[in-house]
């Protein structure tokens, strides 16, 4: 609490900083005097043009000036401190740290006490480098303070991220003296709730409430404190200012941003703009990031978000801030988020041409990585041809998009460019190479990398942990799990148990289930729960995973219910898939998933009627299925297949060569498994309906361009963007063992790797 009695100041001992000790003349910047270009009569015109070479950022010429006239340095103590502060302020602004010590070493050679002017300038020094130790030293050895001695450390703390220090130092100081404006906007930017409303109060007390710098800093403590009262006393401090500039709109703008509250902002920014207020770079900036928080949900509400976005882009245009960088960085990234098209939000990325920066090219390259990882990977070959510095957040998302592609390839080559730049054993580029690289098919690198780090935090243990899941390698898991050196969280539970459930380890998940909170104090959430009726369930075991939601302490959210429903199609289980779908269905009324599968399950039932009942309603509800799509890269060139292959310009070519591979394929015992063809017709015609999937085409098309000795040859990687079919999984196993080549599927759920005739999956999938 803030305390009004006399408390004296502690003292901060700091033995390794003495000054009037460790001064070393050689520190001093001694300049020859023949490099001064204007011949200095008086300790006036060199304090003038010291100042002028400050304002003009020029600090280097200005300490040459100041130390080559070492005469007036004793002649006249009063200009001397103007001109010596005057400086010491320039390295402050610039955190120049090594040439304000050196200032602060030349002044202590000359033995002068220093007056309280220069030190609280040197605390301000010290303070805006960061070197709080330093600052804190010379605050202490104060034989007198004033309210700026106070200020200027309190305000170092503040912009350093130390709000304990912050706070205590305030109230200290209540003792000696009452705050102004700048003490309280320093302070309460390190508030939380609780001690900011103690501050207020002191404010409201002080008469300081009213004063429009306190009001901005209060709007700005309540709003970043208040995300669950909606801003409700930062909007009061707002209302009951006498007296608002802008920045307490911009304040109140970023404030409503924050709390999710965009449509607030975005009619405060209305009102804004009726009054005439005006605006700069952080209105905009504050209320374009609002839009893509709006609150506009659906169909409608996504053309209304684009509708307001393209209104404050026009806004911008013609207010002329499209050549701000940040403006139009995140102008972009709104697009993007209300679902705007890449080649739009590529376009106005190009629109200021020349001016991009590191930031904006890692945000445009973020926005295409999720949608189009061969776009992004382009983007990164363009801006590595603009000379900027690329850091590891750059590098990072780059990872990311390399996570898309069939093949490590691309990933390989980013990985030699960050050991080519400096960023071998970043933990942040490590953590993503282990995920990407398990993502385009290799496991062994993404081990290599794993096994390469010095240090691991979560994100690498549950990295790698996903890794060994989605492969398939469920007691590799489990023997890393054993093997972790730090606490588990319960992102590594989600791991553990999903390796468990892709590798058919029952008994395993069920312990780690079950011990969870007892060993490593973690409570089960939606996302455990769905992982043991996924284990349950791919057991066979349906009617105990059923049990097992109706025991759960928590109402089961739509990824346990479409657990449920999967294990249901797989077994068989009509009734209780029956059950699944209408519960999933209640949640996500336009999610596909649960008609879709529920009406696979009628169809290999033989019940199509009803499975036609199910796709009408999914019609009329205006549900869209996502359709069935392969992928395989030949040639540097990503292929693209759906069932059916209608549209591909080697149709024909493919065709003869999925019907030859076929033909071979049933001489040595491939059967079509018919039971799973999804509509009432004769058995021929299912036969051909399966044989025309969209992996199955893209096998074709890769031995096409193996050439005529195509049975033998690299590995075909094959992508999928919905689970492989019980058919293609068998075809693709027989596949493997008469061509002679690995056949690596990746589906929506995991890694097949088809190796002479068997999948890494053990048919467990």
């Amino acid at each position: 609490m803030i305390r009004w009695r006399s408390k004296r100041v502690s003292r901060y001992h700091h033995n390794h900083i003495i000054f009037t000790r460790r001064y070393n003349s050689t520190t001093a910047v001694t300049v020859p005097p023949s490099t001064i270009t204007k011949q200095i009569t008086e300790p006036e015109s060199l304090l003038h043009l010291v100042r002028t070479l400050c304002v003009q950022r020029q600090l280097d010429k200005a300490l040459t000036l100041f130390y080559a006239q070492e005469r007036f340095h004793n002649s006249d103590l009063f200009i001397y401190s103007q001109t010596y502060t005057t400086l010491l302020h320039a390295c402050a602004l610039k955190k120049s740290f090594s040439e304000g010590q050196a200032l602060h070493h030349h002044f202590l050679s000359l033995n002068l006490k220093p007056s309280l002017f220069i030190t609280n300038h040197l605390i301000n020094f010290y303070s805006k480098c960061g070197q709080l130790d330093y600052a804190q030293y010379i605050f202490d050895e104060m034989p007198e303070r004033n309210l700026i001695s106070w200020t200027a450390l309190i305000s170092g703390y503040y912009q350093h991220n130390q709000p304990e220090k912050c706070f205590k130092l305030f109230s200290c100081m209540l003792c000696h003296h009452l705050p102004n404006e700048f003490t309280f906007g320093s302070v309460l930017g390190s508030c939380d709730r609780h001690r900011g409303q103690q501050v207020h109060g002191l404010a409201v007390k002080t008469s300081f409430d009213e004063h429009v710098y306190v009001g901005n800093s209060l709007i700005t403590m309540y709003c970043k404190n208040d995300a669950d009262d909606h801003t409700g006393d930062g909007w009061l401090v707002f209302k009951n200012l006498p007296v608002r500039n802008l920045i307490s709109w911009n304040s109140m703008i970023r404030g409503f941003q924050l709390c999710n509250r965009g449509d607030r902002s975005l009619q405060l920014f209305s009102e804004m703009h009726r009054t005439g207020v005006g605006l700069d770079r952080v209105t905009l900036l504050g209320v374009t990031a609002s839009i893509s928080c709006s609150g506009y949900i659906g169909e409608n509400g996504v053309l209304l978000g684009l509708e307001k976005c393209c209104q404050l882009h026009c806004l911008v245009t013609k207010m002329g801030f499209l050549w701000e960088v940040e403006v139009v960085t995140v102008l972009v990234k709104a697009y993007s988020e209300l679902g705007a098209g890449i080649d739009d939000c590529c376009k106005l990325f190009s629109e200021i041409n020349g001016n991009q920066d590191i930031v904006s090219w890692t945000g445009i390259i973020t926005i295409v990585a999720d949608r189009d990882p061969k776009q992004a990977l382009l983007l990164f070959c363009q801006l590595r041809r603009e000379c900027l510095d690329l850091d590891r957040y750059t590098y990072s998302i780059v990872i990311k998009a390399c996570a898309g592609f069939a093949s490590a390839r691309d990933c390989s080559a980013i990985h030699s460019l960050v050991l080519k730049c400096g960023f071998n054993g970043d933990l942040v580029l490590s953590n993503a190479l282990i995920h990407a690289y398990a993502r385009s098919g290799s496991i062994t690198l993404s081990e290599q990398v794993f096994d390469s780090m010095d240090t691991r935090d979560w994100i690498s243990w549950n990295s790698m942990l996903k890794a060994y899941a989605i492969h398939g390698q469920g007691r590799e898991a489990l023997k890393l799990f054993a093997s972790m050196n730090i606490k588990p969280d319960p992102a590594t539970i989600v791991a553990v148990l999903t390796a468990c459930s892709h590798a058919g380890l029952v008994d395993q998940g069920t312990e780690i289930f079950e011990t969870m909170f007892e060993k490593y104090g973690i409570s089960p959430q939606n996302d455990h729960f769905a992982c043991m009726v996924d284990i349950l369930g791919r057991a066979g075991r349906i009617h105990e995973a059923e049990a097992f939601i109706n025991r759960m302490p928590v109402k089961p959210d739509p990824v346990v219910w479409s657990s449920l429903l999967g294990a249901c199609r797989k077994h068989g289980e009509m009734k209780i898939a029956e059950t699944a779908s209408m519960q999933l269905m209640e949640l996500e009324p336009k999610n596909s998933l649960g008609y879709i599968i529920m009406s696979n399950i009628y169809s290999s039932n033989g019940s199509f009627k009803d499975a036609a009942l199910i796709r009408k309603e999914m019609k009329g509800f205006k549900v869209r299925k996502e359709p069935g799509l392969s992928w395989i890269e030949v040639g540097n060139e990503v292929h693209e297949f759906a069932a059916g292959g209608q549209f591909h310009p080697l149709k024909d070519a493919i065709y003869a060569e999925l019907e030859g591979l076929i033909r071979n394929l049933k001489k040595i015992g491939y059967v079509p498994e018919i039971s799973f063809a999804l509509q009432d017709m004769e058995e021929e015609h299912k036969q051909e309906q399966l044989y025309y999937h969209s992996e199955k085409l893209a096998l074709a098309f890769a031995l096409i361009n193996g050439g005529n000795s195509c049975y033998r040859g690299p590995i075909i990687r094959i992508m999928k963007n919905i689970r492989i079919c019980v058919d293609c999984h068998n075809f693709m196993k027989l596949a493997s063992d008469l061509v002679q080549r690995e056949i690596v599927v990746r589906d929506s759920n995991r890694f097949h790797h088809f190796r002479n005739g068997v999948c890494s999956c053990s048919d467990y999938w």
